[in-house]
């Protein structure tokens, strides 16, 4: 089984988010210790945004890829293969003006390639990527997950389920320590009741798995 472990916290050892995918990660080889685990660091090695010389290569905007456009290209199968190549994936995904860090995006931008992640049918887009698991690590200053008005601004889980379901993801998990600036009773609150939700997302991928072992034995 291959795990991908992706951080994209700007804040090193001081990021919420970080603390939790490790926590997830560790408690994810504890019941699978034949895992493998392949790390990626956002924060460190970020793909560029997307520009022209991102999509020209896939769309055909000109006979021949420039040499930019190459290299561009390369980054983003990388990303992709790497991606594709896992069975689960931790994401630490925090909360930045509302909604997920600009160096998440890139790496989305560049998994999402229609042929490779989803394809175009008559009846719409359909998901290629299935069959995976991911957990998803957010962590949030504030709180808004306990008023309509806090959560017409979050964009941040919303937009991470919709584009790994996009991508034909059904098990898209969350584990989130919110409340984390408010002072130091509350941060403790966040991140104990957040442990006790890394317990339950990794026991529980555990059950479904040995669940779909059972019915192909």
């Amino acid at each position: 089984m291959k795990l991908l472990h992706v951080d994209s916290s700007i804040l090193s050892a001081q990021s919420v988010s970080r603390q939790l995918t490790a926590d997830v990660v560790a408690q994810w080889r504890a019941h699978h210790p034949e895992t493998r685990v392949e790390y990626l660091d956002l924060a460190v090695d970020a793909p560029g945004h997307f520009g022209a010389d991102s999509l020209g290569i896939k769309f055909g905007i000109q006979a021949a890829p420039t040499e930019a456009q190459r290299r561009e290209n390369e980054v983003s199968e990388r990303l992709v293969s790497q991606f594709l190549a896992a069975d689960v994936i931790v994401v630490g995904a925090p909360l930045y003006n509302f909604t997920i860090p600009t160096q998440l995006k890139a790496w989305i931008d560049r998994l999402a390639q229609a042929g490779r992640t989803f394809k175009y049918t008559e009846q719409g887009a359909v998901g290629l990527a299935t069959g995976k698991t991911v957990i998803v690590a957010s962590s949030r200053g504030g709180v808004y997950s306990t008023s309509d008005g806090g959560r017409a601004m979050e964009h941040q889980e919303s937009y991470l389920k919709v584009v790994f379901g996009f991508f034909g993801i059904t098990d898209v998990r969350f584990v989130c320590a919110e409340g984390v600036a408010l002072g130091e009773a509350p941060r403790a609150e966040a991140l104990n009741s957040a442990r006790i939700a890394i317990e339950r997302v990794t026991a529980s991928s555990v059950a479904a798995n040995q669940e779909l072992a059972a019915q192909a034995a």
